[in-house]
């Protein structure tokens, strides 16, 4: 949300097992599933260790060998949002193939966060489409077959767009139209609205709506979770067991929000007696269909951490107590000043955005789990476009570490876990919609995401039908550890993104580690800090495309090399494929120890360096690092 307002037995079973039955309607899926139990091809570049579903453990995301796992990529998409690919992240299986290698080669993600459509999983009450279903199966094993971890997610903004008519200036997405039917809702208007968001507070229609989902009136939650555990049970049935470990979780509800609160009711107290039970329902409805060893990813009140203090109302599920491996605290972030174009002057500068995810750490420590930031970004065109390196920039370090750029060599110790997130989003027929708004053939969207004029898609087809991104490079395909083999201790990366003609840099080495600096110069540098496991598999670092191993410099107390080579079990520094087969590629950190603090270094700064240069530089990170890690 970046405007400001912000044949299935098992199946029946399941549903009647927990007192829903919706019947399944549609033809069988075109293609014939891979039977359950069934070998599955391994994807190409795949290694012993890769493939092994996750789970939360030490509030952290957590592999079969025991790492920690960083889930980073983006929204697929917002075109689910839209009815010209019948509420589908793509108009074909080809096309969704196209963007999962392009997301992975290009925009160096390995996560996405999948949406998905309740109006179309259930376009007549009681009856689950079991077409749409199957597509969107085919689809998601798109992003599976790349190697790219995938989290479902039923998506709603505004409840639905059949509470707009045909001439609204708005739309929305998410609840059937019989859903709208059953409630009788005013008239929508949202007054004098600048922003689409202000709908969720200003528009009576909407905020109705959603009042009466989270009451259940008209049946209408329990029919939702009916769909959901349906949805849930068939891609368990119709994913291969290898497939189905590439699935992280399920977010069950987008942005939530109680519409209006009951008299003497808060924001927090609606978070405790009315959202938190709605997640443990869905809790129990995914162990029904199979998914008891996946977490939900549960976003709290949409408003807990809105950084404009008029918007902003207590919540974060203060009351739900230890949330515990079968919940991820899950949340967004937006820069609602900068987006105002009126409440944020300038561009966003190091460290600011430090304090607001230093806050999602701190939440979901104290709820013993792991976070994830499902949605960030910031609008690509209109009149606070300028704004979005600088922005994005800065909510990518923030993701990184708690700290500044000035601060983080001097208390790296403070630099706390990395942060999963998705960038809102990958929309790969950005600016080349055509979705007539609200069935309306006079209000043809084509530009931009094609939805309440939002533009913010990472990519789009050039006039060659090539995947492109929109924004820079270095700023997207990132180095990060996508894989630590024991506990992350701190992680910096400076990747020298651009505002304009300008190279940002937020954090230089310090000029107390001459032989750092000389080395890394005016390229880009990571810095990973971690303390070994007791596990045998490697810490893993992506690669952006633009790091070619041949001219990468990794110094490491596991190793000092110029252009690593290949990665084999005798070699404590290395590079393989990233599994998938779309070109992507990993840096491989093997330790032989548990317990032991590690460094390495990567950066792209230095030609051939010399060897008294290398050894130099691994003097001085041994020594930082001995005096601040213990």
């Amino acid at each position: 949300m970046p405007n400001i307002r912000m044949r299935l037995p098992a199946v029946l079973a399941a549903l009647a097992a927990l007192g829903g039955s919706p019947a399944l309607a549609g033809p069988p899926p075109a293609t014939a599933a891979t039977p359950p139990g069934s070998p599955r091809t391994v994807p190409p570049g795949s290694l012993w260790f890769d493939g092994a579903p996750l789970t939360v453990r030490g509030g952290r995301f957590t592999d079969g060998q025991g790492r920690e796992i960083v889930l980073r990529g983006y929204n697929v998409s917002g075109e689910t949002k839209l009815a010209e690919n019948g509420g589908l992240p793509f108009a074909s299986v080809a096309d969704a193939r196209r963007s999962a290698t392009a997301l992975r080669a290009l925009g160096g993600g390995n996560a996405v966060r999948f949406l998905l459509s309740w109006a179309h999983a259930e376009p007549v009450r009681g009856q689950v489409d079991t077409a749409y279903l199957a597509a969107a199966t085919e689809q998601m094993r798109a992003f599976l077959d790349a190697g790219i971890r995938v989290y479902p997610d039923f998506h709603q903004d505004l409840h639905s767009r059949h509470l707009f008519g045909p001439d609204s200036w708005y739309t929305g997405d998410g609840a059937p139209k019989w859903a709208v039917d059953a409630g009788s809702y005013p008239k929508e208007s949202c007054g004098i609205c600048l922003f689409w968001g202000q709908n969720i507070t200003q528009n009576a229609a909407v905020r109705e709506a959603q009042y009466d989902f989270w009451h259940n009136s008209h049946g209408i939650q329990d029919a939702f979770l009916d769909t959901a555990q349906a949805t849930m049970a068939y891609l368990k049935q119709h994913l291969d067991a290898g497939e189905f470990a590439g699935i992280t979780g399920f977010d069950p509800y987008n942005e939530p929000y109680a519409g209006t609160y009951d008299s003497g009711q808060t924001s927090r107290t609606w978070e405790r007696d009315l959202l938190w039970p709605f997640y443990e329902k869905f809790r129990a409805r995914m162990d029904a269909a199979g998914w008891r060893d996946k977490p939900a990813f549960v976003e709290p009140n949409l408003f807990w951490n809105a950084n404009i203090s008029t918007q902003k109302q207590e919540g974060g599920l203060l009351d739900a107590g230890t949330l515990g491996p079968g919940y991820v605290l899950n949340t967004h972030f937006y820069d609602q000043k900068a987006i105002s174009g009126i409440l944020m002057w300038g561009k966003a500068a190091d460290g600011q955005y430090a304090a607001d995810f230093a806050a999602v750490r701190d939440r979901a420590s104290a709820a013993g789990t792991a976070a994830v930031v499902s949605e960030f970004g910031h609008p690509l065109s209109g009149t606070v476009a300028d704004k979005a390196p600088t922005v994005l920039k800065a909510m990518y370090q923030a993701l990184d570490s708690r700290l500044s750029g000035a601060g983080w060599w001097n208390r790296p110790a403070d630099s706390g876990p990395v942060l999963s997130g998705t960038q809102w989003q990958w929309d790969l027929y950005s600016g080349r919609h055509r979705e007539l708004m609200n069935g309306n053939p006079g209000k043809v969207r084509t530009a931009g995401d094609a939805w309440n004029d939002e533009d913010l898609s990472a990519v789009r087809l050039d006039d060659s039908g090539n995947a492109a991104l929109r924004q820079d490079p270095r700023l997207l395909d990132r180095l990060y550890p996508s894989a630590t083999a024991g506990t992350t201790l701190a992680f910096t990366y400076e990747d020298r993104s651009r505002d304009g003609s300008t190279t940002l840099t937020w954090n230089p080495v310090p000029a107390a580690l001459p032989n750092v600096a000389k080395l890394v110069g005016a390229g880009r540098y990571g810095l990973l800090v971690w303390r070994s496991g007791d596990g045998t598999a490697p810490t893993e670092l992506h690669l952006p495309a633009s790091f070619p191993p041949a001219a990468t410099t990794v110094v490491s107390d596991l190793g000092t090399v110029y252009g690593p080579p290949a990665h084999t079990s005798a070699t404590p520094v290395g590079v393989a494929p990233e599994p998938g087969g779309t070109g992507s590629r990993r840096l491989l950190l093997t330790d032989a120890d548990s317990g032991a603090p590690h460094f390495a270094l990567v950066t792209d700064g230095a030609t051939a360096p010399p060897a008294d240069l290398l050894a130099a530089a691994r003097t001085e990170l041994a020594g930082w690092a001995a005096a601040r890690f213990r």
